[in-house]
């Protein structure tokens, strides 16, 4: 008998207009060039040894199992604790936190929790390239309103006329990755005021919520009740603990909506990793280091963007992120995907094209530099880029 033939049957893929990201394709680039990367947001040093001596101390006590579904009640309590204490409102740790495997799994759960077929959901450009991905997988349908280019303020008039009765949520983001631009008071009630005579629900993606300089306060939408009342909160340990690579986030969203998510949170992550929650609870104990990671990254933002200064690269705003965006327009013709190319292959430091975050790859000569990195990888990178 003939054997039969090995075939992998066709699928149709969900995701038509996804391939390699510019985030695998720059870090790819800047190893093959020996290159800085200043491209991916991650810091390349290490965080407080004192969390990884809570991480083995929480191995050591036999903390190795499953824990619960929604996460160990004291992280869940010093998270509430935390949030209270900063913005002023109370999140019920038994049914209103939930941690989660790093941030970007707490939108695509929150996404799929609320978003049905046909539903539209409003997200804001340029903006993390998750979110459109999550959208479609849901089955709705992504409505982009780009942030005014340039100075990446929120336009009201513009996100009013996108609101329709389909529309099923709005996606926000500040500190805004990547023109690390932060949303004012102002702002902020300005959207709640707006939202307020819709069944709008907000994802808020507050992942460098401790990283604001210059004396300004991030504006969570816990702050404002009326936000508070339709708003998924998201926020994450990795950017804030120096641990990208742990991957742990939580939500924090109001009784009602913490139920639908953790519907789909207990089926595709059920848990998340039981040492590091120990770790993280017993760490949090002190607040110390989340109030001076604003001090700790702006003595960071400053220290290259004096050297930045010497180019004729132009700097734009950093009020918050651990991200740098320039304008390239006096050092080159290139647009800002070839720019980068150039720049990692020539002067050795891979940058990001900010067209990357919109997506018709809109370019406006702009490109996003990471700061989260050791002093002496921002000088070497400065030394490089002392020549354009």
């Amino acid at each position: 008998m003939k054997a039969p033939v090995a075939r992998t049957p066709d699928v149709q893929t969900k995701l038509p207009s996804v391939g390699t990201t510019i985030f695998t394709v720059m870090s790819a680039l800047a190893v093959e060039k020996n290159a800085v990367n200043l491209g991916q947001g991650f810091p390349d040093f290490d965080c407080d040894p004192k969390l990884l001596d809570a991480v083995t101390a929480a191995m050591a006590a036999g903390h190795n199992q499953y824990p619960p579904m929604p996460g160990i009640l004291p992280l869940r309590e010093a998270i509430a604790a935390k949030i209270e204490t900063l913005y002023g409102h109370r999140y019920d740790p038994a049914s209103e936190i939930t941690i989660t495997a790093g941030a970007t799994q707490a939108i695509i759960t929150a996404i799929l929790a609320v978003v049905r077929a046909g539903d539209e959901v409003i997200v804001l450009e340029p903006c993390y390239d998750s979110y459109a991905p999550n959208i479609e997988l849901a089955g709705g349908t992504v409505v982009r309103v780009p942030l005014t280019p340039g100075s990446f303020r929120p336009d009201f008039d513009k996100i009013a006329t996108a609101i329709t009765p389909r529309t099923r949520a709005i996606v926000v983001n500040t500190p805004h990755n990547p023109s690390a631009t932060v949303w004012t008071e102002a702002e902020m009630q300005r959207l709640e005021a707006l939202l307020a005579p819709t069944d709008v629900l907000v994802i808020s993606d507050e992942v460098y919520e401790h990283m604001v300089y210059a004396g300004a306060r991030h504006e969570s939408a816990a702050r404002f009740p009326g936000l508070a009342a339709r708003t998924f909160i998201v926020s994450s340990f990795g950017k804030t603990y120096h641990v990208t690579g742990w991957k742990v986030g939580y939500v924090a969203a109001p009784a009602p909506l913490t139920a639908e998510f953790r519907k789909v949170h207990q089926f595709n992550v059920f848990t998340v990793n039981t040492p590091m929650q120990h770790a993280l609870a017993s760490y949090m104990a002190d607040p110390a280091p989340y109030l001076e990671l604003p001090a700790f990254y702006q003595r960071k933002r400053d220290l290259f963007a004096e050297g930045l200064a010497k180019t004729r690269l132009r700097l734009l705003p950093s009020a918050g992120t651990y991200f740098q965006c320039v304008d390239i327009r006096e050092v080159s013709d290139l647009g800002e995907a070839d720019f980068c190319q150039w720049l990692t292959s020539e002067l050795g430091v891979a940058a990001i094209p900010l067209s990357a975050f919109y997506a018709e790859g809109f370019d406006q000569r702009v490109v996003r530099f990471c700061f989260a990195k050791k002093d002496e990888t921002l000088r070497t990178a400065l030394e490089r880029l002392a020549r354009l």
